[in-house]
């Protein structure tokens, strides 16, 4: 019975998690204990995921009702952070001595309730079972001592409450602490007020007054910029256009310019898009700035830093940069967008009612077009190809159907096309290409699955519709783009707990194996990052244990690229740990010393899990010698 019940509230957790990780971001007074809060509460998720993969641990009352009591502290805490980012952002600074009260309750329950969890004798990865004591432990000092506003901004809301006219400077300070630095925030701050008169839900009227003339004060403060200046209109043009330092992490790294279009690589390095491109077409395979090889050449939007980048440039008065797809001359991208629409409407007739060789002919047309730029993916989608292209997946002629497979693949880098592509029910017909297509078809099936599954909702589906299976089949058997188009889907489709599971029983360790032996291969990188992340789940360590792979990885660690050792000894890590046999056999492979040199050199991973294992390596000897 408990199994059942904790199951069912495990799962009830990791969705409340989603919920938090939902949350818009904080812009005001209290910003840091919401995100403080939110940050550790987004912590606590591996723990509830790795239970919801064995809810069989759950087989104790008091488990599940340490949980029941975590469950009622986080749904509290949610509903805290609601109240807090919305309404009155001024009405938030005179009530924050009773908000942070709030958040001090808050944080002693879930620490309360974390007490009684007895994560220490669930059977989880050890990575899992350290965060989780760190969280606890974070908690546990937060309770002591909630982030409290800074003395400065007391003593200003001090002065204005004691009816003080603010100077200057201490305006400057509370507008960038309630961030109101913009029209858009003042206008949204006069609004929020402006319900509050309307509702006048138990607010004292001293209090409005007080918000209005706080209102006020920032408010000609951000319309004159400085009103120690002669607002003439020559000066204040000049106080909007001066040229203003640009924040180092604004810069593309590469171009050292104010960044448009900014996009994340796999190593999670940030550069602007035209120009990691340029450097990535150029055959370039790692990250410009760390040199490390890039698992894969997808860019994700940095949508956070994007949206820092424009509110930066309004606070400067200096105008938004666009990219540069967007920056030609209207009349120009008038005319070129009437006439790609043309063509693109009289290739979607073919699609649809043309016969077999207009149907080929227009299919590779448009994955011509839809690697050209940004605007061709966003008119080609408007128009209503993706359904089209999706339905020839299913065609008898193997070019078309190549044709369609990857103009998919080139429309799901725009990431509205990622939701329409999914939204139509592609994934089945993809994975059916990736099953029964020609070697091209295949490879590019699964590099459309990769780009799809960049969004964690769709991990699941793909992992759901049976693509793993033929993704390791490609792994084993394709060609060598083939095999790197594999490994990246696989690697990125593991990253949900059920996908790892799938991947296991789908018999990918004896491929992946096989790849990290053939050093020639090109391979290693890749298998070995698969293995470190299906390590973590308790079959996938079961799974790896069977195939022999202490020699191979002990050399992997003695030898490797940096990279490669810090995977190595985190799969030893997980392997090892509680088995005395495998211990025994990395002792008598001369592990100890390869582990003290890596304990030396390795990267900050590395390090921790080569001192975890030398540890455990002491423990085989003092017992030897009991």
């Amino acid at each position: 019975m408990a199994n059942q019940e904790g199951g069912d509230l495990v799962s009830q957790l990791v969705d409340l998690v989603r919920e938090f990780s939902g949350l818009p971001e904080c812009r005001n007074a209290v910003k840091d204990m919401y995100v403080n809060l939110m940050r550790r509460v987004k912590l606590l998720n591996p723990l509830f995921e790795e239970l919801k993969d064995s809810e069989e641990q759950l087989n104790a009352d008091d488990d599940v009702q340490g949980l029941q009591s975590l469950k009622i502290a986080l749904n509290l805490a949610l509903e805290l952070l609601k109240s807090v980012n919305g309404g009155s952002k001024t009405f938030q600074a005179l009530q924050i001595d009773g908000i942070a009260d709030k958040f001090r309750a808050i944080t002693a329950q879930i620490e309360e309730a974390l007490c009684k969890v007895h994560y220490d004798r669930f059977d989880i990865p050890e990575e899992v079972r350290e965060q989780i004591q760190l969280v606890h432990l974070q908690f546990k000092r937060a309770k002591r001592q909630i982030e409290s506003p800074d003395l400065q901004f007391q003593t200003d809301l001090a002065m204005v409450k004691k009816g003080k006219e603010p100077d200057l400077e201490m305006i400057k300070r509370l507008s960038a602490k309630l961030h109101l630095t913009t029209i858009n925030d003042l206008r949204r701050e006069s609004l929020a007020i402006h319900d509050m008169v309307m509702s006048a839900d138990g607010v004292p009227e001293n209090c409005f007054e007080l918000m209005s003339f706080l209102l006020k004060k920032i408010n000609d403060f951000v319309m004159l910029g400085n009103p120690k200046l002669d607002s003439s209109d020559h000066e204040l043009s000049f106080v909007r256009h001066r040229s203003p330092v640009i924040p180092d992490d604004f810069r593309c790294p590469i171009s050292l310019e104010l960044m448009k279009d900014p996009v994340i690589v796999s190593t999670g390095q940030t550069y602007e898009r035209s120009c990691i491109q340029k450097w990535l077409d150029a055959g370039h395979k790692t990250c410009p700035k760390t040199q490390q090889t890039l698992l894969h050449t997808a860019l994700t939007p940095n949508y956070v830093l994007k949206s820092l980048i424009a509110l930066w440039c309004d606070s400067n008065g200096i105008e938004l940069p666009q990219p540069q797809g967007n920056s030609r001359n209207p009349k120009t991208a008038k005319i070129g967008s009437e006439c790609d629409q043309t063509a693109i409407t009289g290739l979607l007739e073919k699609l649809g009612n043309g016969n077999s060789d207009e149907q080929r002919a227009a299919a590779g047309e448009l994955r011509l077009l839809a690697k050209r730029n940004a605007d061709s993916r966003i008119c080609i989608a408007d128009a209503g190809a993706i359904p089209l292209l999706v339905e020839l997946l299913s065609s008898q002629d193997n070019r078309t159907q190549e044709h369609a497979v990857t103009a998919l693949l080139n429309l799901s880098i725009n990431e509205v096309n990622k939701g329409i592509i999914v939204g139509v029910g592609a994934i089945p017909d993809i994975v059916d290409v990736l099953k029964n297509g020609t070697m091209e078809g295949r490879e590019n099936a699964a590099a459309t699955l990769f780009s799809l599954s960049v969004l964690d909702e769709n991990k699941v589906a793909i992992g759901a519709a049976g693509a793993i299976p033929p993704l390791i089949d490609l792994l084993r058997d394709g060609t060598p783009r083939g095999k790197k188009d594999a490994a990246t889907a696989i690697f990125n489709l593991c990253i949900y707990q059920g996908n790892k599971v799938r991947a296991v029983r789908a018999g990918i360790v004896i491929p992946l194996m096989e790849l990290v032996k053939d050093a020639s291969g090109g391979m290693m990188d890749e298998a070995l990052a698969i293995l470190a992340i299906i390590a973590s789940h308790h079959e996938g360590k079961a799974a790896i244990g069977q195939a022999d792979p202490i020699p191979v990885l002990v050399e992997v660690v003695r030898t490797g690229s940096p990279r490669n050792r810090e995977n190595g000894v985190a799969v030893l890590w997980c392997v090892c740990a509680g088995d005395i046999e495998c211990l025994k056999m990395m002792k008598e492979l001369g592990a100890e010393e390869v582990l003290k040199e890596l304990l030396e050199n390795g990267t900050d991973r590395a390090k921790r899990k080569a001192g975890s294992l030398l540890e455990l390596l002491q423990q085989v000897e003092i017992w030897a010698n009991v």
